[in-house]
Formats: C-alpha cells, sequence, structure tokens
C-alpha cells in the first residue's frame, strides 16, 4: 500500500508541536516536584514562557490542519483502532491548545501576570478565583490525559512501523514510503 505524502509543512508542525509538548510537560512534571522557592520559580518562569511559544505553534498546527484536512483512512473499512487514531489525533491537536490555555487561565486567574522571557505581556491583576480553579484542574487533568494519548499515539506509531510495517512511520520522518 502506498501511503499519501505529506507536505513538509505538516511533518515539520507535527514535530515541533510533538517537541514541545515533550519539553514542556517534563518542565510541568519536574516543576511539581521542586519545592517552593528560586528554582521552581525560575523553572516555573521557562515552563510558562515555553507554554506560550508552544501555544503559538500549536494554533499554526490547527489553522494548516484545518486548511489541509483530514488524512484519509488507510483502510476502507473503519475499524475500532481507526476510530481511536482519529480519536487520540483529534484529542492531541486540542489538547495542543488547551494546555495552554489553562495555564494562562491559571495565571491570570491567580491574580498574576503572564511573562514572555521576562517580557510583561499581561500584567497582575486581581484574582480571580473561579478562573483559576478551572485553569488548575483543566491542567492537571490534562497533563495525565496527554500522557496516556502520547502513550497510545507512540504504540500505534510503533504497530504501523514494526508489525504493519505500511511505511507510515517513515512517512512522518519524511522519508519516501514504498
Amino acid at each position: 500500500m502506498s501511503l499519501q505524502p505529506l507536505s513538509k509543512t505538516t511533518i515539520l508542525l507535527h514535530w515541533l508541536t510533538g517537541i514541545f509538548l515533550l519539553v514542556v510537560l517534563g518542565l510541568g512534571l519536574y516543576m511539581d516536584e521542586l519545592p517552593k522557592g528560586p528554582d521552581k520559580f525560575e523553572i516555573m518562569g521557562i515552563h510558562k514562557s515555553l507554554g506560550l511559544a508552544f501555544l503559538f505553534v500549536a494554533l499554526i498546527r490547527v489553522v494548516w490542519r484545518i486548511r489541509e484536512g483530514s488524512l484519509p483512512a488507510l483502510n476502507v473499512q473503519q475499524t475500532w483502532q481507526d476510530t481511536m487514531a482519529k480519536g487520540i489525533h483529534l484529542f492531541l491537536l486540542l489538547a495542543t491548545v488547551l494546555m495552554p490555555v489553562s495555564g494562562l487561565m491559571m495565571s491570570i486567574g491567580g491574580g498574576h501576570g503572564v511573562t514572555f522571557f521576562g517580557s510583561e505581556l499581561i500584567a497582575k491583576g486581581e484574582e480571580i478565583k473561579w478562573m483559576g480553579g478551572l485553569g488548575h484542574e483543566l491542567h492537571e487533568i490534562g497533563a495525565s490525559l496527554i500522557i496516556l494519548a502520547l502513550l497510545l499515539h507512540i504504540a500505534g506509531a510503533l504497530k504501523h512501523e514494526f508489525k504493519l510495517k505500511d511505511g507510515m512511520l517513515s512517512r512522518m520522518l519524511g522519508k519516501k514510503s514504498a
């Protein structure tokens, strides 16, 4: 089976988003384990700044995905695996936007300003408890769901590469499929 080739832009946005997601998620998990203090606040600043950059890239990816449309199904017959894969892809696409937005909700709702590598974007303001609380819950639950979705996404990619041998992973790496 020959798979439809992907554009270089699609491949770049996929991997850029994936790398950003892993770095920001990793920093967030690491930061959560640190005691309150200067080290934690420094990591938090980096996490938030990278989260904003991640949001920018994620929004570009969403617009690009809408512009290019969804990729055709690999099989003519819809299986539960195809449905699950589409659901995971959609969830990850939405989560790449919603996670940074929930982080912004936490910061703004907590009365904190929003900075991007030291440059103030939004000044400190009044605390908005419902927004901060909702952002916090979404951020925490979202992180756990993203980890699960990423594991399933990676397992699916490995299944295509080693069991189905259909060239999908090669396609996502920008290589020509047979």
